[in-house]
């Protein structure tokens, strides 16, 4: 996961995207059908090597497909993407983020993957594909899924008297309640929670309502006054005591792991996605534990908890090698040695398939982390629709009406109404 500072620096090369106004691709061979096959991703250090090692293993078995290998930090990813998108030298093979699908697959940068020949999907999970999926076309083939989650330090839970929860049977209310008492019982030295100020904690918010932050068709799928109701919860958890003052939110909103109010056991709980766990657990010391969300209604059944895609493999509708670009992204999801590398630093399985040979060498906190997803999969029904165009923003947008109703500029309402119109326009236009 990035900062609020990050993600904004990813937004800059989509209006370059959208001046360009790309045209659909037909995805056949062109010029430079001889050069290598190109291949972008974003991450760090562990992850080049990572990716790259799978990269060695696909040009060992296929010696005829050479891949050049592009790699990237979040930071400058979208606007090199963008700028190259718009010039028609787009990568074979990208990266691709679901905030992003929509943006580039509607403009036909994209190819539609259940056109891809020699693509077997046989064996992947359907959640996973409809995650992937924009107007009835399939832009992404999820490298792993997450869900998000309280992650609890049971130590400072013990600390202040109290038990864990019963995570299946568990209200907002119980949650509130005992992040309070341990920010109490602390005299303020510990946090019971910090706060999951982000679009997956609306998304389950108002799917606990039957509701959805976008709908199929791309508009906005709830009523204002449930968006009401979740401002004013979290405005509730603060005047509780139970999470950080105003001031501070904003302090942790930038703040890495590593000095987090967690990650520096200054906090009981927090939200995260399922595969952090292992991070978590090296940057506190602790033996930690995955919650489920709270529910309205104390069933864990209606706590609208989801899977979501970590980020997704695409390829491009304009590459001039579709055949070896089909054949290094079929390799990508369906080879049991390749998912051996890649384990589960980009998601947890979806290949049904290659799920034992990643089991085998996975960690204990990671297996741990596995078998918490695996436990979610009797109540979570299905997935959000994917984010319309023009909504890649909206996490930023969010985060600055969160603070304005911490720090009492603006009343739940208010900020509902306000969130609504700005985000209407911004997928509208």
């Amino acid at each position: 996961m990035v900062t609020r500072r990050e993600w904004l620096a990813g937004m800059a090369g989509v209006g370059l995207l959208a001046v360009a106004g790309c045209g659909r691709g037909s995805g056949s061979a062109g010029p430079g059908g001889d050069k290598p096959l190109r291949f972008t991703w974003w991450g760090n250090d562990y992850l080049n090597k990572q990716t790259q090692a799978v990269i060695d293993l696909f040009t060992g078995k296929h010696p005829d497909i050479p891949v050049a290998p592009e790699p990237g930090e979040w930071g400058s990813y979208w606007d090199k993407l963008a700028t190259m998108t718009a010039a028609n030298d787009a990568p074979d093979v990208i990266n691709m983020d679901q905030k992003y699908i929509a943006e580039y697959g509607d403009r036909g940068a994209l190819m539609d993957l259940r056109q891809a020949d020699g693509l077997n999907l046989d064996t992947i999970d359907e959640q996973a594909l409809a995650a992937g999926s924009y107007t009835d076309k399939l832009f992404g083939i999820s490298t792993g899924q997450n869900a998000y989650s309280i992650v609890a330090n049971p130590e400072l839970i013990q600390d202040a008297g109290l038990e864990l929860p019963d995570d299946k049977t568990w209200t907002w209310d119980d949650y509130r309640d005992l992040a309070a008492k341990i920010g109490k019982d602390s005299g303020g030295k510990v946090f019971g929670t910090t706060y999951g100020v982000n679009e997956a904690y609306l998304i389950i918010w108002l799917r606990q309502q039957g509701e959805q932050l976008y709908t199929a068709d791309g508009k906005l799928g709830y009523r204002p006054e449930t968006l009401s109701a979740f401002f004013a919860e979290l405005k509730a958890l603060m005047a509780a005591g139970a999470g950080p003052t105003a001031e501070q939110a904003v302090e942790e909103s930038g703040a890495s792991l590593e000095q987090s109010a967690f990650g520096t056991n200054r906090a009981a709980m927090t939200w995260s996605w399922t595969n952090q766990l292992g991070s978590l657990e090296q940057t506190t010391g602790s033996d930690l534990v995955q919650l489920r969300a709270p529910s309205r209604t104390g069933n864990a059944a209606d706590n609208g908890m989801y899977y979501k895609p970590s980020m997704f493999w695409s390829l491009s509708a304009r590459t001039a090698r579709p055949e070896q670009a089909i054949t290094f992204l079929d390799f990508l999801i369906n080879d049991a040695e390749a998912a051996k590398i890649l384990l589960v630093d980009r998601g947890a399985p979806i290949n049904s398939a290659t799920r034992p040979a990643i089991e085998e060498a996975l960690r204990p906190v990671d297996l741990e982390s596995l078998r918490f997803l695996d436990g979610l999969a009797d109540t979570i029904k299905d997935a959000p629709p994917v984010p319309p165009v023009g909504a890649s923003d909206v996490q930023n947008v969010l985060s600055r009406y969160v603070s304005e109703v911490f720090f009492g500029r603006l009343a739940p309402d208010a900020a509902a109404d306000q969130f609504t119109t700005e985000v209407q326009g911004m997928i509208g236009g």
